[in-house]
């Protein structure tokens, strides 16, 4: 997106290369007509080159022989030099005022990244990675993309130019840092090679204990070592992809609905809650009671499950919760949560 000051900036460089040309012109139709038929267009305008350019070679159109013929010269050469100048620096301007626009994005766009807490970090925008953070933004949850290929970030950056972003290798201690890896809440390592996957689980984890990591990984005989190296969970798209497939053929209705809560433009989502010590104790009824936008499907303690609990089901801490919401609803429910002592 081209900004005010480098449309000004682009409109003053097509002003001068409009001025040099027209001297280009004036000077090759004037030596023509100075010189006769006997001198070629081409030697027309290369006396008009010779005199603006200052060579000093000697002169290819005679115009000595007409009256004022060398003031014709001298008028295409203060004219030449004066907007060959102008051309070179506007040129410069040019060049320095996109350098600076593009200091002054990337200083605005650490500040912003500098005040983020509890986010994600997407590693790697391509297929997957854009769809990763296309639903991190659906659903309300802040997000920083890094990539080392521009051409990603730009393509993403069409349909999501809010999106914050770095340009980089997200294998690099120092670029995970700008990202803010020591504050954020989870990474994803979805970059396309499983190599690099591996390193960012294993940076980030390293910058971050506490943080989640969730690893892509195409070859499932290296999702044993992702997860050594750090992830929480690995996930292959191609396994994933085939059962995805036999599903939709053997319990469609199933699927369907869980696509609803995937990938649908509602923000319609499946989400979970961890139950405080605060919240221990007290039954379930205490959150539903300021929040009418999530339905709790159902509940999870230690490696069991309870579905659909009950409104007076007490709560015990690390309970996890299944909920069916918004997010919104998910925020107001994280705040009472939060509120409850």
């Amino acid at each position: 997106m081209v900004d005010h000051h480098e449309s000004r900036a682009l409109r003053n460089l097509l002003i001068a290369l409009l001025a040099l040309v027209a001297v280009f012109v004036i000077g090759t139709i004037g030596y023509r007509i100075l010189g006769g038929p006997q001198y070629s267009w081409e030697d027309c305008f290369y006396m008009t080159f010779i005199t603006i350019a200052t060579i000093g070679y000697h002169e290819v159109v005679d115009v000595t022989r007409y009256e004022h013929g060398r003031l014709f010269t001298v008028f295409i050469g203060i004219a030449g030099i004066g907007v060959l100048g102008y051309v070179l620096s506007t040129v410069t301007a040019f060049m320095l005022e996109n350098d600076l626009n593009v200091f002054r994005r990337r200083k605005k766009m650490q500040n912003k990244i500098g005040q983020l807490k509890n986010h994600y970090i997407v590693c790697g925008v391509g297929l997957v990675g854009s769809n990763v953070a296309h639903d991190l933004e659906l659903t309300g949850r802040p997000s920083v993309i890094i990539d080392s290929d521009l051409d990603n970030i730009h393509q993403y950056l069409e349909n999501h130019p809010a999106q914050l972003y770095l340009h980089g290798d997200a294998t690099d201690n120092d670029v995970l840092l700008a990202a803010g890896v020591q504050r954020a809440k989870g990474v994803f390592a979805v970059a396309h090679d499983d190599s690099a996957n591996l390193v960012i689980s294993l940076s980030s984890k390293q910058l971050n204990p506490h943080l989640r990591v969730v690893a892509r990984c195409h070859a499932l005989k290296n999702a044993e070592k992702t997860r050594r190296a750090g992830a929480d969970e690995v996930i292959s798209p191609d396994f994933s992809g085939g059962l995805r497939i036999v599903s939709a053929m053997v319990r469609p209705n199933v699927m369907n609905f869980l696509d609803e809560m995937l990938k649908t433009d509602s923000n319609l989502r499946m989400e979970e809650v961890i139950i405080p010590e605060s919240l221990a104790g007290k039954p379930l009824s205490v959150l539903y009671e300021s929040n009418k936008d999530c339905m709790v499907l159902a509940l999870q303690r230690d490696d069991s499950w309870q579905f659909n609990p009950q409104a007076n089901h007490h709560l015990q801490e690390r309970d996890v919760l299944m909920v069916m919401s918004t997010p919104e609803g998910r925020s107001r429910l994280e705040q009472l949560i939060q509120g409850i002592d």
